[in-house]
């Protein structure tokens, strides 16, 4: 222990040493290439880099130099130079511990991502990280979750590596270490820390991930690994010259030592964070050490020495968490949600207009088609009584037969139309619930925060703006649901040119598989089934006439549905119908497989299934063109289907369809 103690000495005489030595060479270095810069680029840039490397040694070197960078980006309309300068500005005024400054920063970053043209993931990724490390520190961890979510969410989708990102997860660790989670602390330490050892870009960071790892293990009792962490942490912080993570984790250390028993490391560890707080005036780590150095005089009965650490961790810590500090802090977030509050009601204003021209639009559809399937009725009706008045001649009974033909594939057309139109009337029926439901609970939640804030009560009054403004999310997704689904149906409605368009394969199944189990639903309310599916991401678009796959998804599922329905009423209460749907992509091809648990098809009628007219359903409940019509639309597409069924335990339809059509020289 003796000889840890010098060796981190040393260590950190060593490397206070090589600091300066270091320090003064890349500041040299940065500020002559600031004085050669001949373009406001040039100097931005260079600006930005010295307020980056002071961002965690000397915070107000870091905002003067932040601060010059976001002024002339103003001047030079330079918005991604100003979110840089930003950037700066919120580490130092953070790791500062002023947080309301922190806050406004923040929010002017945000507002530079919404209201410009930068598309960069990193400048929103990161913005999102700075809101929910801010929340985090000032204890709004619901908040804090939902933005760091939302950064890690943004990489992803960014395609760029996660492991650029890693202090997000090691921020949600310590989060769920606070409220007593410690499985999914543990879990968001290691994701932090495997991904910190893999990124290039941000290694000075990484004694973040390790003492946060290091903590999870020291409230898991693993106290050995967890003191080998916080060792790693400083010489990690002391090699990158991030004094800051370098104070964190020698406080961290000096209390595994406290709670060991070990107080005179937990002295000498505490009093070197202390000492480096002190120098750098970092006042959050230096009200921790001072903590627990005073506590140890305490136990050791040495009250002047105890009185003197409680006075420095007192001014230390209201300097962080002053009462005016907390106040202004949320000033800050309140005048915000405010803000967002009218920015909100006028996008519903404007939504609320397109939602009653979607529904003007779609009530004029439903006419238009209830007009069509009335006419193709009639139609049939003339067809059947030409067909009973020419039996006698076999050449007149042939060109009846083709024009019934003709006429029954268009009426098994709309018939699949009729059950889109069930499901979709269903589908947009449950979306205007959840709007109207939602915009209820939004009145009664504004009526109450206004109680609240007459009050005087802002906290609670906030507690339901935040509702509110979930609420308003929910609507507006279902209204997007709904206008998604009026355009399903005017694409499905609309007879196509023939031509082939690049699709969404997997959106497409999904869409007509809920389409066709609210349709039937709708036709009998007692009926419900298990449906799995399970898509290929991988497969993206493929070239396909939608509206024709989406006839032979509609042909698949109507016959599964059917076919589990009708096992239900035969079988015992305990039988669980199910419908299966998955795509795969196997080699230039894409595989699509519909399955359920019916009664199946029996072996000796499998080769006829296919066939025109031919069906398995009782007299006037099918046609026998459902299976024919989609058996010809896979083959337009250059595509086989083949079905895979076993008596009485259920079928299963397999399709194949090319992922990229095939050329001839």
């Amino acid at each position: 222990e003796l000889f840890m103690k010098k060796a981190s000495l040393v260590l950190m005489l060593f490397g206070a040493v090589q600091f300066a030595l270091g320090q003064n060479k890349i500041i040299d270095s940065l500020r002559q290439r600031l004085a050669e810069a001949n373009t406001d680029s040039a100097k931005i840039q260079w600006l930005d880099s010295l307020a980056d490397y002071y961002a965690f040694v000397q915070f107000d070197s870091s905002i003067f130099y932040a601060k010059q960078t976001t002024d002339l980006s103003n001047r030079s309309n330079n918005q991604l130079g100003k979110w840089n300068g930003l950037r700066c500005m919120f580490l130092a005024s953070n790791a500062r511990g002023n947080y309301p400054q922190a806050l406004e920063v923040a929010l002017a970053m945000s507002k530079i991502i919404d209201t410009t043209n930068i598309t960069g993931s990193f400048q929103k990724s990161r913005t999102h990280y700075f809101l929910g490390l801010l929340n985090r520190e000032m204890g709004n961890f619901q908040n804090a979750i939902k933005e760091l979510r939302q950064a890690i969410h943004l990489q992803q989708a960014s395609g760029q590596p996660m492991a650029d990102i890693f202090y997000a997860y090691s921020q949600l660790a310590i989060i769920y270490q606070s409220s007593q989670q410690m499985d999914s602390s543990l879990w968001y330490a290691q994701k932090g820390y495997d991904l910190g050892l893999q990124s290039k870009s941000f290694q000075k960071y990484l004694s973040l991930a390790i003492a946060a790892l290091g903590n999870v293990h020291e409230k898991l009792g693993h106290n050995e690994l967890a003191k080998n962490y916080f060792l790693s942490g400083i010489q990690q912080s002391s090699s990158y010259n991030n004094i800051y993570f370098e104070s964190r984790n020698y406080n961290l250390l000096a209390g595994l030592y406290y709670k060991t028993g070990n107080l005179d490391s937990c002295v000498y560890y505490a009093g070197i964070s202390l000492e480096l707080c002190q120098q750098h005036n970092f006042s959050e780590f230096k009200k921790d050490a001072a903590s627990l150095l005073s506590q140890v005089y305490e136990l050791q009965n040495k009250p002047d020495s105890a009185l003197k650490y409680i006075h420095i961790m007192l001014v230390a810590k209201d300097s962080v968490f002053s009462q005016s500090k907390v106040k202004q802090f949320q000033k800050v977030a309140f005048d915000e949600e405010l803000n967002k509050q009218e920015t909100n009601a006028a996008k519903e204003r404007y939504l609320n207009q397109i939602k009653l021209y979607s529904l003007l639009a779609a009530l004029g559809i439903f006419l238009i088609l209830g007009f069509i399937l009335y006419r193709n009725n009639r139609q049939k009706q003339k067809a059947n009584s030409l067909l009973a008045s020419q039996k006698q001649k076999v050449e007149s009974t042939l060109r009846e037969l083709k024009l019934t033909q003709a006429q029954l594939i268009q009426s098994e057309k709309m018939a699949s139309l009729g059950e889109l139109t069930s499901g979709i009337a269903h589908e947009i029926q449950n979306q205007l619930n959840f709007v109207n439901n939602f915009s209820e609970i939004n009145t009664e939640l504004l009526i109450e925060m206004k109680d609240e804030m007459d009050k005087g009560n802002l906290d609670d009054a906030k507690i339901i703006a935040d509702d509110v403004i979930e609420n308003e999310q929910k609507i507006r997704h279902h209204g997007k649901r709904a206008d998604a689904i009026v355009k399903g149906m005017l694409q499905h409605s609309n007879s196509g040119s023939g031509v082939k368009e690049p699709t969404k394969v997997n959106a497409l199944a999904d869409e007509y598989l809920r389409l066709s189990y609210h349709g039937l639903r709708g036709k009998d309310k007692s009926f419900t089934a298990t449906i799995k599916t399970d898509f290929d991401e991988s497969i993206g678009l493929i070239n396909i006439i939608p509206q024709d796959i989406g006839r032979v998804f509609l042909n698949l599922y109507n016959n599964a549905f059917y076919a589990v329905n009708e096992k239900r009423k035969q079988q015992a209460a305990d039988y669980e119908p199910t419908i299966s749907v998955s795509t795969k992509k196997i080699g230039d091809r894409i595989e699509i497989r519909v399955s359920d648990n019916g009664n199946g098809i029996p072996q000796k009628i499998v080769d006829k299934i296919f066939q025109p007219f031919f069906t398995t359903k009782p007299t006037g409940q099918g046609t026998g063109l459902g299976l024919s019509l989609s058996y010809d639309i896979i083959k337009a597409h250059g595509g086989e289907i083949k079905v895979d069924t076993k008596e009485g335990e259920g079928s299963e339809f397999i399709i194949f369809l090319p992922q990229k059509e095939k050329t001839t020289a």
